[in-house]
Parts: C-alpha cells; structure tokens; sequence
C-alpha cells in the first residue's frame, strides 16, 4: 500500500475546525524552505510558539507542528519569505476556512495596515497564492494562466470551477446526482459527489451498499443509506467529532484519518487526541521511515519521480476522459430537448403559464402529478419539480434533463450546449497539463540515463567557470536547475560585463526603495533624460558588504546607462536611441524647491551631471546555465557572454506578453531539454526582463 502524501477533501474539513482554536495568535516570522514548505511561526498567549506548516510539492499537507520537529530556519531568507515577512509580521490569525469541498484552505491575517489572505491550493501541482484585501494576488509560488483561471500577481485570484459539495448537498439533488451517472456506485461518489476513492469506497461500507452496485440497479433504499451515512460522516465533521488515527503497514505509517475508518480495520493503528497531533505524527514519520530515506548515495530517486510523474499522468487521463463524458452528456441532453420539442415545450408553457398567474411551486407539483396518473404524457414526463431552484426535471426516453421553464426550449437546449463548450474548455487546459506532465517524465527518464551512463551531471561546483566554456548545455538532455534567490530579484537587474551589480525599478515604489534603501555612498545613480524612467543604481557593493570606493570601467558606465534608457519611456514612444545622465548619491533628494511638488517615486537632482548621448535603446534576453540557471537580461554586452543562449531585441511591432512567448519559443527551439526552458524560462520569467512596450526580436 502506498502511503498517503496528500491531504483529502474530508481531511482539510476536519483541519479546519481544529485550527480554529488558534485563531488571535500572532505572526513573529515566515519561512520558506525548498520552493514549497512555508513555516509560520506564531505565539499565542494560552499556547505559546505555534509553529504553522504549509507543504505544497510532492507531500500536500497543513497542520500545526511540534515544534521540536521544525528544521533550522534557512541560513538566507529567501524573497517570497520576505515579502510574507513584511506583510504578515504582528499580524493577527484570524481563521481558516475550506473553498467549497476542494483540497483549497484560505488562511486570513488581520493587521491594522493590511489584511492579508494566504490561499493553499493542497491539489495538482499545489500552490501558495498571497491576496491583498481586494482578492488581487500579490505573490505566488507558481503562475497559472489558464482559460478556467488565473493565479498571476496583480490579478485578481482564481478559484477553480465550483464542485458538488457533497456533506451540504440536498437529497433531491443528491439522488439526480446519482442518475446521471452511467457506472457503479463507488466510482460515483468519487468522482460525481467528489469524495475520493478511500471516501466513497467508506461511504459504500458504512452504507452497506455493494461498491460495484451499477447505478441502473440502485433504487431509493440504496439512496437512502448512502445519503444517511454521508450525514453522519458530516456529522462528525461539524461537531469536531473527531477519533484519529495514524494507520500503519509493514511498519510504516500509510494514512491518517479524523476518525477511524472501516476500509482501513485490517490495519494496525495509533490513536492520537487531536487530528492535528495525527498529522504531525504521520508526516513527521513518514520522512523518516526508510522507504523515504536516501539509499545513502547521491544517486537522485529517480525512480520514484518517474512513478510519481505516472501517477499524475494517471489522474490527468482520468480528468480528461471524465470531461468528455461530461461535455457528451449535456449534449445529449440538449440534443434530446429537440428530438422531443413538442413534449418539453407543453411542460414549459405550463409551468410558465401557472407561474404568471402566481400559482405556488408546490400546487404545480401537484397539478403535474394528478396529470401523470390521468396518463397526460407532458405530465408523466416530469419526474422533479425544484422550488428552490425554480427548474423542471423531464425524462425523456431515459434521459434526465432540467430545463428552466422561464426560457423556451431552444435557450434551454443553447445553455446546455454551452455548459459543453465549457466542460470542452476545462479538457483543453486538462490536455495541455497532461502534456506537461509528460515532458516532465520525459526529462526524468532523460536524466536517469544520463546518470547511468555517466557520473558527470553533479560534477559541477567545484571547478564551474571553467567547466562553462566547455559544456554545449545546448545539446545537453537535461540541465540540472540551480536557482538560489537573491535579494535584488525584486527589482530589475544584471550584472555589468565587468561584475558589477546594477538594479533599476519598476514602478514609483520600488524606485524609492532603490533610493531610500539601497542607495550607498560609492554608487551611481542613472536615469534616461525622459520622463517615465527607472532609477538606476551602479552598485559599488552588496547590502552586507562593507562600503568602498570603486573606480567604475568606462564599459560598466555605458552599459547602466543603456540599461536606464531601454526601460524606460523611449521605448515606449518606439524610439531606438535617448540621452541619459548619472550622478553620485549625494546630489538625489526627495526635497522640493520652494512651491514645488515632487510626486511618489520623483527626485530632485542638484549639480553638475555626466550625459551618455544617443544611447542605443536595446536589450538582450537570455538563459544563463552557470553557475546558476535563470533567465538574465539587459545589455547585449553584459547578457550574452554569460547566457547559453541569448536573443537581442529592440522596440518594435509586439506587445511585451507576445514578445516574451516569441522568446520563450525561440529558447524550446535551442536547447534539447525544452522542459528545463519551460522550468527555468517560462514566459512569465521572460517578460520580467522585457522593456515595457512593444518589441521586435533582431534575427542573428
């Protein structure tokens, strides 16, 4: 049996009413620890340090730790830890709550400044979005752009489509449920009712309902106990009811629970008094327990990355065959309100009429009902009136479809239809996950091949500038990643041909952190001579470093300066050459002349300047590979001798989202591991480093 690493819907709905109880305890600090484990340090006047988990890679899980068992903090912060930092501490926890019946949480934060909501999305290939007050994201883990959703900072958040929720829904609602589905009982509740695999198999049980009943043979008795045993089930749930169990097997820990659970009676287990004890138990052992360990070499598992890619590729095929028979059964329907137009349209015009006159919903059930046994076809035919949702249920010919009897058959018929397009929609972006998915298995494979062959992947640090000039990382089948974040990432930057480090702002708030924050004595401050610029900062040194005087190239000079004159204005306007000027620090301030206003992000700048004259308004975009992959960009000069690949561009015809997606294509097209170009070098990353307004790419 494998061993449970991602939480369920029923889970995260038993989580959520125990860590109500911390609600009011304070956020001293945030940590994130490999890309995917956020830690929440927080203390609470009754408890203490509460020690708050959020796992969202290969193990999906959330629950308040012991805090005996927490790592060491990170020896370097890194910048989504920051920012959560700046948002979250002294900020009050204000509760949790769980998105419909989804594998999401949304853990709300109350400051006086700011409120902030952190959503954990504990499901695919998880995510942590950060939402500001109006539901805009500010960060996130992973961009996701979608056509059901997006999860991209300075949009607003998108949940995924609603779901049946299957502990709130109504008998009526749960049996045409039921109906509509063509296979057994169990696959049912698992995937119509979203109750997972382990849940509906328990609901079957509990039930006394045969799993591989075939709905077609399920009648009001079957019905009857499974909706009785999933409210008990919710039950439970709401009350706190809550009997946990960490199950073990072949001694090792392979699922936990809120309560024990008769699928897993064969088992042995541990009993724990409370839920969030359980899972702290279980997760903490299971990164323990030796099938988790290393076999003690450095030789990467890739065989249990491979399964895992094959399991989600499982999932994903499941999705995309269930939406397809979802889009077909409302075709179906639509396509039998036409086949039987004269009979549909008789029940509409009924009800309609009756409803015009005022008539109660309950008399027109009634009405139908006294008309089936009198054998009026119309009538017989209805076989559910909703009051609540004010719809019909007609069978036709064994099909059951729900029409809205304000609306005649053809809109009835178009709304299903439409309701196929978007099932249809929900299968292309579920196709192109899939595909994903299967690249990443493909480079896997790649990778352990590679390392069979050979010992050279990891052989990488020790002498790395050396080794750079004689990798072809072009041809290479797979590119190991190494992105350690670094502090300037929150602004745009690179590295001058001679080393040096230059940051510029994006917009009027981090221009004045440049100024106010980061501006040293031995720096150049550049700016373009127009209107709409970035500040440009020539680093002299890093903010730990001790302040010295630089004699800065003549090449580094120019190159900040070309830097200050693309990003700003003149590209826009589709200028290819502006003037720029530089300063020392001593001559910037915020401080007027008399009378003068200077607006956010503005400075005033005093004495003599230097000018660069027709500079070139041009960048360069590339992938560097060592000794770190990102994806760098400013200056040909400064860009091309440290990226494996590199493209040049200059103002022109594409917007700066075409632009980027032109480049990302261009860098597939380059490297033959095309799945780390879509790791390190996705269009998002790219547009980071494009000026804002249209671009051209220059062909070599």
């Amino acid at each position: 049996m494998d061993a449970k690493r991602e939480l369920t819907s029923v889970d995260l709905a038993a989580l959520v009413t125990e860590l109500g109880r911390y609600e009011g305890a304070k956020v001293d600090k945030v940590y994130l620890y490999d890309d995917d484990l956020l830690r929440f340090r927080m203390r609470d006047f009754d408890r203490g340090r509460i020690e708050l988990l959020i796992e969202v890679g290969d193990v999906k899980r959330a629950h308040v730790a012991d805090p005996d068992r927490v790592a060491d903090a990170p020896e370097r912060p890194p910048n989504f830890a920051m920012m959560l930092r700046n948002r979250l501490s002294g900020a009050d926890f204000a509760g949790v709550s769980q998105y419909e019946f989804d594998r999401i949480l949304e853990f709300e934060f109350e400051r006086d400044d700011e409120d902030t909501t952190i959503v954990a999305e504990l499901f695919g290939q998880g995510n942590v979005a950060v939402l500001d007050e109006s539901g805009e994201v500010v960060r996130s883990l992973e961009t996701v752009r979608l056509k059901s959703r997006t999860v991209a900072p300075g949009s607003q958040y998108g949940f995924p489509d609603s779901r049946v929720h299957p502990l709130s829904i109504g008998y009526d609602a749960f049996v045409r449920r039921m109906d509509e589905s063509d296979t057994d009982v169990v696959r049912t509740l698992a995937t119509q009712l979203n109750f997972g695999g382990l849940y509906g198999e328990e609901v079957c049980t509990r039930a006394g309902v045969e799993k591989t009943l075939d709905i077609a043979d399920a009648g009001e008795d079957e019905y009857e106990a499974l909706y009785d045993a999933i409210g008990r089930i919710a039950d439970r749930l709401e009350a706190g009811d809550f009997d946990p169990r960490v199950y073990v097997a072949d001694d090792r820990v392979v699922d936990v629970t809120p309560f024990p659970l008769e699928e897993r009676a064969d088992l042995s287990a541990d009993g724990f008094d409370s839920f969030n004890a359980a899972l702290d138990d279980y997760f903490h052992r299971l990164q323990r327990d030796p099938e988790e360990e290393t076999t003690g070499t450095d030789r990467p598992d890739f065989e249990a990355e491979i399964a895992k890619q094959q399991r989600i590729i499982e999932q994903q095929e499941s999705a995309i065959e269930g939406f397809e028979e979802q889009a077909q059964a409302e075709r179906d329907r639509a396509e039998a309100l036409y086949a039987n137009y004269d009979l549909v349209d008789e029940v509409i015009s009924t009800v309609r009429a009756a409803r015009e006159e005022s008539v109660p919903w309950d008399d027109i059930e009634g009405t139908l009902a006294e008309g089936a046994d009198r054998g009026i076809p119309a009538a017989e035919a209805v076989v559910d009136v909703d009051a609540a949702e004010g719809t019909v249920t007609i069978d036709l010919d064994g099909t059951r479809v729900t029409v809205d009897p304000s609306t005649g058959v053809e809109k009835n018929a178009d709304r299903l239809y439409t309701e196929a397009k978007r099932i249809e929609g929900k299968k292309e972006g579920a196709l192109e996950a899939i595909e994903n998915t299967r690249e990443e298995l493909a480079a896997v494979e790649r990778r352990r091949d590679e390392w069979e062959a050979d010992d050279e992947a990891d052989d990488d640090d020790d002498d790395a500038d050396d080794a750079f000039e004689d990798v072809d990382w072009l041809s290479r089948s797979s590119v190991p990643i190494k992105q350690p974040e670094q502090w300037y990432e929150e602004f745009r930057w690179f590295h001058t041909s001679d080393g040096f480090l230059v940051i510029g702002g994006r917009n009027a708030d981090e221009n004045e952190a440049i100024v106010k924050k980061y501006m040293e004595s031995n720096d150049r401050f550049f700016h373009a001579q127009a209107h709409g610029g970035p500040v440009t900062l020539l680093k002299a040194t890093g903010p730990s470093e001790s302040a010295r005087e630089v004699e800065f190239p003549d090449s580094s000079l120019r190159e900040a300066a070309q830097f200050a004159v693309s990003y700003s204005s003149v590209w826009k306007d589709g200028r290819f050459a502006g003037d720029a000027y530089m300063v020392d620090p001593d001559q910037v301030s915020k401080t007027p002349e008399s009378g003068e206003y200077i607006e956010k992000g503005g400075f005033v700048i005093r004495g003599d300047r230097t000018y660069f004259r027709d500079v070139s308004a041009s960048v360069a975009v590339g992938i560097q590979c060592e000794p770190e992959t990102r994806v760098i960009g400013g200056p040909a000069s400064a860009v091309e001798p440290r990226a494996a690949a590199s493209l040049r561009l200059e103002p022109g015809k594409f917007a700066q989202n075409d632009a980027a997606k032109r480049c990302y294509r261009r860098f597939k097209e380059r490297f033959a591991d095309d799945s780390f170009v879509r790791k390190v070098a996705s269009p998002d990353r790219i547009q980071e480093f494009l000026p804002a307004g249209r671009s051209d790419i220059v062909d070599d």
